[in-house]
């Protein structure tokens, strides 16, 4: 089979033939139908994140079909169509999973860092990655769902807002464009914020209500204008950007940071005081979590927008999403 690695830190991608692996007890192979390329793999190609073994094999968005299955597992079949995201396994032991925070587990286990990823042909993962993808969803729609979809729809949902409650957006990129549609889903006054009126249309296609040009009003203000967004779900990847998007919550609104910056958010204590604002950070989840988003997606027709490259162009799909010109997730199909 061919796989894409790294040999080392920093080293360049390159495309090799590895022989096909055989699966272990609790676990699947493989065969890989699409990749999502996501920012967090240059946490592989760069060597930052603990525990990865080179050479590494990156990619945690992962669509494709069970080919065989290891002795003893009887749950998974042949043929299944399975997708794997950023949680690969956890220890299902610590006081982090009985809590339910697998994503935060000592020991969790993730795609490209702790095992191969999915650039490649096959893969073998353990049975606790799996989930389920629905037959309406294609695998080029899948894969990114298993990151940036989990995260942005996990973390919607479970912030306490409802129906009819104004919940804002801010970025229209790879997490915002799938954020502004599953709001829109979900029933909430949807509002998009964004730099430049010409992202306004394509706002509005994706869902939005309502869309703030930031270059041409304050926010915040614009926000207070409608009575104080419950949540704000921050994507855009500037902590300068979101600091100031906190005054325009309302009475108990949360800003919910998915957008990994080094910048740091300011925060005032008389603005959050009163008002009970708060700031919370959301990760991606487990993989029955994957499971609820691809089937809310397909029942609602949520879907990302892709750029496709075959497997031998990895190393320039990784450098079109760096760039931030892809509009929206960079998937490589094998």
């Amino acid at each position: 089979m061919r796989v894409v690695q790294v040999a080392e830190p920093n080293a360049p991608f390159e495309l090799v033939e590895r022989k096909l692996p055989e699966p272990g007890p609790g676990e699947v192979r493989i065969k890989v139908e699409a990749c999502g390329i996501c920012y967090s793999d240059s946490y592989v190609v760069t060597g930052t994140y603990p525990g990865v073994r080179y050479p590494a094999v990156p990619g945690h968005e992962i669509a494709g079909r069970i080919d065989a299955v290891g002795s003893g597992e009887t749950g998974w079949q042949p043929g299944q169509r399975v997708g794997i995201g950023w949680f690969g396994g956890a220890c299902g032991a610590c006081p982090r999973c009985r809590r339910g925070d697998f994503i935060t587990c000592h020991e969790l286990k993730t795609p490209g860092i702790h095992f191969d990823g999915g650039y490649a042909d096959y893969m073998v993962a353990p049975v606790e990655s799996l989930a389920s993808i629905p037959d309406a969803l294609d695998a080029a729609q899948a894969a990114p769902l298993l990151c940036a979809g989990i995260t942005t729809f996990n973390a919607l949902r479970n912030m306490g807002a409802r129906a009819g409650d104004l919940v804002a957006i801010q970025g229209i990129g790879g997490l915002g464009h799938l954020g502004l549609q599953f709001a829109n889903r979900m029933g909430f006054h949807t509002v998009a914020i964004a730099r430049g009126r010409d992202k306004e249309k394509l706002a509005r296609d994706l869902g939005a209500h309502l869309y703030i040009d930031s270059e041409a009003q304050d926010p915040a203000a614009a926000l207070m204008a409608l009575g104080g967004a419950k949540l704000i779900l921050a994507t855009a990847t500037s902590g300068k950007s979101m600091t100031p998007l906190i005054d325009g919550l309302g009475t108990d609104g949360t800003l919910i940071v998915a957008g990994a910056s080094p910048e740091a958010i300011e925060v005032n204590p008389y603005h959050v005081i009163g008002t009970r604002r708060g700031v919370r950070g959301w990760p991606s989840g487990s993989s029955a979590d994957s499971e609820d988003t691809m089937r809310f997606s397909a029942l609602t027709g949520v879907a990302p927008m892709v750029e496709t490259y075959p497997l031998t162009r990895a190393g320039e799909a990784y450098e079109r999403m760096l760039s931030g010109k892809a509009r929206f997730r960079v998937v490589i199909v094998p």
